[in-house]
């Protein structure tokens, strides 16, 4: 039986849109934009700020250590020096289930949330931040746990409890209902309002600053900290940021009713067979572990690292052989991306761009280069940047269509750089987030320049189309593993175009002990 299950775009779209009543006539009738939003935190708006960086982090304690509880610690000294935090996706595991806010988002994260001395009190859909906090939803915040484990999760108590005490699954008998949790706990959840009377109170408190693309939402941390959307853009500091939900343009394409795709099927269907084995096999192993024991601990955390990849691969491999009926590609967003990008680069007071959203189209991490998704997201980003280029290229002379690009999804820290693509994705700046909590990963053993081929090359010829200049993820084996969890401070710099410089922030867990340390800074 599939343990999550993740719902289909055309699912997610409707949903998100009921959600925040997309296009309600009470936003036509006050010309709000329910894709942007601006920081009133009182705060000079100066050329030279700072943001923290966090992703994948929303679990709960690994067998009597809590990672996200480390990195938050560490973020701490540098919240009253930052702007805002990002956040890459994956905010809560394993479903996004509401059962789990407490523990993995609210407890650890609760000095960045008013009354956070209370947090135990903390509704996760009342949730008030003091620093402005940005998500983008992951994969996760998305699954559903399947009608059939929800039934016997119920019936069945005393043996998913069993389970749980094993492996640590922190699945409570709830997914996210489809994104919802998710939309209650940071969107501005409008459908909940009951009324257009109060819909339309609302909008005149929240919604009042004008901008070139109409009214739009006032964030002001300590007070009101809501998203327009799943996907929106702010701008500080002469930074446009754009903000997008990958979720709903990374559906692998199905192989094609040739000779060549039937092959890879039955190949897509072996692999899937062993990936099930292979679950099998660590929910068995793990029963026999002791959780209590610290070296059997150490196992289980393993073990729950490697269900949760092969799960993913499964994922992957599910969505290519049993492709869902609907659009598979959000082309409202990445159009909407493209008009964005456009009227940012004819917008004289903006000197550069970042993205940011959970799937990256580049990355070494072990097993992500070669699934179809990622295949699918890079494909679908430089669609949507590579007409942006074109009609900026006697404005950009050169530079590329956005400065630096943030994705989480991958749980290590990395940083990549493009070489020619042949693509507007081309020399740009890419860092993963992804290990701020959650399972590392290791990277890939065939290193650290990623390679392509391209229409019009002979078979089995690929070319470079990124390097790899820093990878912080697991390592080592047995007694000398090493499990370096990390965040970011970014520091952005005057001029155009802008200077980042890059400081990781780390906390390592070796040998059952802690330690914390900070990377060199570097510029880019």
């Amino acid at each position: 039986m599939q343990f999550v299950s993740d719902p289909s775009i055309a699912s997610k779209i409707t949903k998100m849109k009921q959600r925040v009543l997309w296009r309600d006539p009470l936003m036509q009738q006050r010309d709000i934009d329910q894709t942007r939003l601006v920081l009133d935190d009182g705060q000079a708006d100066s050329p030279e700020f700072s943001f923290l960086v966090l992703g994948d982090s929303g679990s709960g304690p690994h067998r009597g250590h809590n990672p996200q509880r480390r990195i938050a610690e560490r973020m701490l000294p540098h919240r009253d020096e930052c702007r805002f935090i990002l956040h890459t996706g994956d905010v809560v595991y394993l479903v996004g289930s509401s059962d789990y806010y407490l523990k993995n988002f609210i407890e650890p994260y609760r000095e960045f949330l008013v009354g956070g001395e209370r947090y135990k009190s903390i509704p996760y859909d009342r949730m008030v931040f003091n620093l402005p906090f940005l998500p983008v939803p992951g994969n996760h915040d998305y699954y559903d746990l399947p009608f059939l484990y929800g039934i016997l999760a119920q019936a069945t108590l005393p043996i998913r409890r069993l389970l749980e005490s094993r492996i640590d699954l922190d699945v409570g008998w709830r997914g996210s209902g489809q994104g919802n949790v998710y939309a209650r706990a940071f969107l501005d959840y409008l459908k909940a309002l009951g009324n257009a009377a109060e819909v339309d109170a609302h909008l005149a408190r929240h919604y009042t600053i004008r901008t070139s693309t109409g009214y739009c939402l006032r964030y002001q941390p300590g007070h009101f900290t809501r998203l327009p959307n799943r996907y929106y853009t702010f701008r500080v500091g002469g930074i446009d940021f754009f903000a997008l939900d990958s979720n709903t343009f990374n559906a692998p394409e199905p192989p094609p009713p040739t000779p060549s795709g039937d092959q890879y099927r039955r190949q897509l269907e072996v692999q899937r067979m062993d990936m099930e084995k292979q679950i099998l096999e660590i929910l068995e192993a793990s029963a026999n572990l002791d959780p209590n024991k610290p070296e059997e601990a150490e196992q289980l955390d393993d073990l729950h690292a490697k269900l949760e990849q092969l799960e993913e691969v499964k994922q992957d491999i599910d969505k290519q052989l049993s492709p869902p009926k609907g659009p598979a590609i959000d082309l409202e967003q990445l159009e909407w991306l493209q008009q964005r990008l456009i009227e940012s680069w004819h917008t004289k007071s903006v000197r550069g761009r970042v993205l940011f959203f959970h799937h990256p189209p580049y990355v070494t991490e072990a097993t992500k280069w070669h699934q179809a998704q990622t295949l699918t997201v890079r494909r679908n980003l430089r669609r949507a940047l590579d007409p942006v280029a074109d009609a900026v290229s006697e404005l950009a002379q050169g530079r590329p269509v956005v400065d630096l690009v943030l994705n989480g999804h991958a749980h290590c820290l990395e940083y990549l750089r493009t070489v020619d693509t042949g693509h507007a994705d081309a020399n740009t700046n890419w860092i993963v987030c992804g290990g701020s909590g959650y399972s590392l990963r290791r990277q890939r053993m065939e290193g650290t320049e990623l390679q392509e081929s391209f229409e019009g090359m002979a078979r089995g010829d690929r070319r470079t189309v990124a390097k790899s200049h820093l990878y912080v993820g697991r390592s080592g084996q047995g007694s000398q593993k090493r499990r370096p969890y990390s965040c970011l401070r970014i520091d952005v710099k005057d001029g155009s175009p802008p200077k980042f410089v890059v400081r990781p922030i780390l906390a390592e867990y070796s040998q059952r002990q802690w330690r914390d340390y900070d990377l060199d800074h570097f510029e880019i």
